[in-house]
Order: C-alpha cells, then structure tokens, then sequence
C-alpha cells in the first residue's frame, strides 16, 4: 500500500496545488465581492441580483470543489509514508491553519446566506478586514510547508 501511495505522490501534490490554487483564489475573491455587495446595492435590487448570482457560482462551482480536492490530496499527502516528519512543529501548525482557513469558507458562505436572506448586517470595511484572513493563513501554511520549522 505504502508503494502505491509512494508511485501517485507526485500526481496527487500537483493536484493538491492546484485545488490550493483555486481555493485560494475564491477565498480571496469573495470577500471582494460582498465589499462592493455591502456598499453598492440593497437588497432586492437589480445589482443585487447580480452579486448574488456572482457569489453563488464562485461558492459553488469553484470554491467548495476545489475545497474538497484540498482536503482529500492533502491527506493522501500526509498519508505518504516519509513525508511528513511528525516530530516537528510544522505539520500541527500547517494542519490548524488549514482547518482555520475551512472555517473561514465555512464564515463566507454564512455571509453569503445572509446577502441572499436580505439580512447582511456587515459593513464594506469589515469585509476588507475579513480580505486578510486567507492572506495571514496563507503566509502561515506556506512557510510551515517550504522552512518546515
């Protein structure tokens, strides 16, 4: 078994970074979107409409795929014998960003019911903060994988 974890582990990494890729992008992009959501129409509108058919498609076709394609490569991954040096810090702090970053897509889809809801309680500013969240796990994740302190 341990052989053909081994054969598929440079298919299963591409694959993880590109799943990585795509979240990456929509956990970026839709926070921007529920910026110029918040401060560009009100509920019911016709731009309304339109943010909300934006942010379902990205939530949906983009985002919770290539979601999933992260987490399951990335276990894959950590199940690869060799790979993972248990005895360091890095696999605990790379393994509780990336469930920090989950719960963050898990926060923007609860937004994103809330826009749909006609309930959105959050200014434009506090969806630029939020913007920073995926960048700070961001720094984090890769810096525990490349320096591997």
């Amino acid at each position: 078994m341990s052989d053909f974890f081994a054969t598929l582990y440079p298919w299963m990494k591409s694959l993880h970074i590109m799943a990585v890729i795509a979240w990456m992008a929509g956990l970026f992009y839709l926070p921007r979107l529920f910026v110029y959501h918040a401060e560009q129409s009100t509920p019911g509108d016709s731009r309304d409409e339109v943010f909300q058919t934006m942010e379902h498609k990205l939530l949906k076709l983009i985002m919770n795929p290539s979601m999933i394609v992260t987490w399951i490569a990335g276990l894959w991954l950590v199940a690869t014998p060799g790979i993972v040096d248990w005895a360091a810090v890095w696999p605990y702090l790379k393994g509780a960003s990336v469930i920090a970053m989950t719960w963050f897509h898990m926060w923007l889809a609860k937004r994103r019911k809330d826009f749909m809801a006609g309930s959105n309680a959050l200014s434009g500013r506090k969806y630029r903060l939020m913007n920073e969240v995926p960048t700070l796990l961001m720094v984090i994740i890769v810096l525990s994988v490349v320096v591997k302190f």
